[in-house]
């Protein structure tokens, strides 16, 4: 059973998609929040699996709640939704450490999926929608702990245990392929390829696929096109 704490200022909002959580088998909702500071204090209270996150709330916003639950060491992943799919907010609390985002006007299919996917440690971002956010606003944003614009990407120290292999499929991760491309293009088995991602998220302590792609261009890995 997938727990959701749904966090949103609109009540109506929230009713929705309580409604749609509760009418599938493996959900339940455990609670619901109107700001960020509820969305704090409940996945501290609670534990959910996943916390549907709106980002803009009063009093504390959905990308300052997603920083403060992820610097908690919280397990629980956050599930960010945004109006528009290219939006700086959106690529704010990606970078804040959110699982992936999903546009507000998704299928009701989608959202679930979404969810689900994130509560297995997937992310929801499609790994081409990522770049094109990161080529839009990397520039235009606070860099990251990890960003050191004089670096060598090759030295720098979250990236000194990886092999040259997984260095490589970093570098490709970040430039936006999906492991069935990886797969093609350097002649590895698609377990192969997920058996290197998994490898490159634990010697880097990223939490999913999307903080990779964030890593790969805080290190200088890959640079905006």
């Amino acid at each position: 059973m997938t727990t959701v704490l749904i966090v949103d200022d609109q009540p109506l909002q929230r009713f929705g998609f309580r409604m749609l959580l509760e009418s599938q088998d493996d959900m339940t909702v455990v609670g619901e929040g109107g700001n960020g500071t509820d969305a704090v204090r409940m996945t501290s209270d609670l534990r959910p699996d996943v916390v549907l996150m709106d980002i803009r709330m009063p009093d504390m916003d959905g990308i300052e709640a997603t920083r403060r639950i992820v610097s908690s060491g919280s397990s629980t992943r956050v599930l960010i939704l945004t109006t528009f799919d290219l939006d700086e907010y959106a690529y704010a609390g990606l970078r804040a450490g959110a699982s992936g985002f999903l546009i507000k006007d998704a299928l009701p299919e989608e959202l679930l999926s979404g969810i689900r996917a994130v509560a297995t440690g997937d992310a929801v971002v499609a790994p081409r929608l990522t770049r094109r956010l990161l080529d839009t606003f990397v520039d235009q944003l606070p860099a990251g702990p990890d960003a050191d614009a004089s670096a060598d990407p090759g030295k720098h120290p979250l990236l000194s245990a990886l092999t040259d292999r997984e260095h490589q499929i970093l570098t490709v991760i970040g430039q936006g392929w999906t492991n069935s491309e990886i797969a093609a293009r350097l002649h590895l088995a698609e377990s192969t390829v997920k058996t290197h991602v998994g490898r490159i998220l634990a010697k880097t302590g990223a939490r999913d696929r999307v903080q990779a792609v964030i890593l790969a261009y805080d290190t200088k890995l890959v640079r905006p096109s």
